[in-house]
């Protein structure tokens, strides 16, 4: 069993909710959200908002909170293989209340498949709302592009300027 080592990044300004399934070991390590070299997350938000590609933990959550983002993960703690989504076992979801009683958040949307299973599972009944699913920005989904993943993520940007 693995607990989720990385806290929620967000604020009272906090306007959308992204959510992946659980930290790589990469990002573990990191101690922070995306962190593997490969994965898009931080270069298709940067293309959004037009800014520079964050690097380091205190950048990449200033960005993050400038931008009116808030970012978790849908499980606090699981059974898992390394990095692998598809051993996930024994879930055991987060707390989406810390934020929600924060701020007023618009929009959720959930990074990738497995996200969005685990999402619909555990905590959309939990929570009585739904999230949009958004292609993965994972080095794993490889059959899509940066400039496909940043048009697909594009409605994250629209959410925010409501």
């Amino acid at each position: 069993m693995i607990e989720h080592p990385i806290p929620p990044v967000y604020n009272e300004q906090s306007r959308v909710l992204i959510l992946g399934s659980f930290p790589s070991v990469k990002s573990r390590e990191m101690g922070f959200f995306y962190g593997h070299p490969q994965n898009r997350f931080w270069k298709v938000l940067s293309a959004i908002f037009r800014e520079e590609v964050p690097v380091g933990v205190d950048e990449r959550k200033n960005f993050l909170l400038r931008n009116k983002v808030a970012v978790w993960d849908v499980i606090g703690s699981c059974d898992i293989v390394g990095s692998s989504d598809s051993s996930i076992k024994n879930v055991v979801v987060n707390d989406l209340s810390v934020i929600f009683e924060t701020a007023d958040i618009r929009q959720i949307f959930v990074n990738g498949r497995t996200a969005a299973r685990m999402f619909d599972k555990y905590l959309k009944p939990q929570i009585k709302r739904g999230a949009i699913c958004l292609p993965s920005t994972s080095p794993a989904n490889a059959a899509w592009s940066l400039e496909r993943l940043t048009e697909a993520w594009s409605d994250v940007g629209a959410f925010i300027r409501m």
